[in-house]
């Protein structure tokens, strides 16, 4: 199972710390959203695209969208950077947009996770909270992917 926790930081070089802890962003005292099996590249842009109204194509090639930032050979531990449109989105979001993604994003991408619309409704609102919260402080988000 990958573990993919989405964190906040306040540039790349602060996310790219991240991927030399073997505990990720919580052992580095950072803003942390725990998940399993939420890919930052393809179901996050899945999600940008149903919450932007835009394709995915569009979502995949917006600035920062699915970046990896560390080395490959960082022992299975990435640091991938999430685009800030994705934030900006998040952050905007109400619950009824919230409750509008939840059924399309789960399908099916995150249904082969065992991520059904109740549990990607709890996901869009963790990431939600960590989106205000980042832009609260001026930061951008990151997923540390570890295998």
């Amino acid at each position: 199972m990958t573990l993919c926790d989405y964190f906040s930081a306040a540039d790349d070089q602060a996310a790219l710390a991240v991927a030399e802890r073997t505990g990720g962003p919580a052992e580095a005292a950072l803003d942390v959203v725990f998940l399993k099996n939420i890919d930052p590249v393809v179901a996050i842009a899945q999600l940008e695209a149903i919450l932007t109204d835009c394709t995915y194509e569009e979502a995949s090639r917006r600035p920062r969208a699915g970046q990896l930032l560390s080395s490959p050979e960082d022992d299975g531990r990435l640091v991938i950077s999430v685009s800030d449109s994705l934030a900006e989105a998040l952050a905007e979001a109400t619950r009824a947009d919230l409750e509008r993604v939840a059924e399309p994003w789960s399908m099916p991408e995150l249904q082969q996770s065992k991520v059904d619309v109740f549990n990607a409704l709890d996901v869009l609102e963790a990431m939600a909270g960590l989106a205000r919260r980042a832009r609260a402080a001026d930061m951008h988000l990151y997923c540390w992917s570890s295998l």
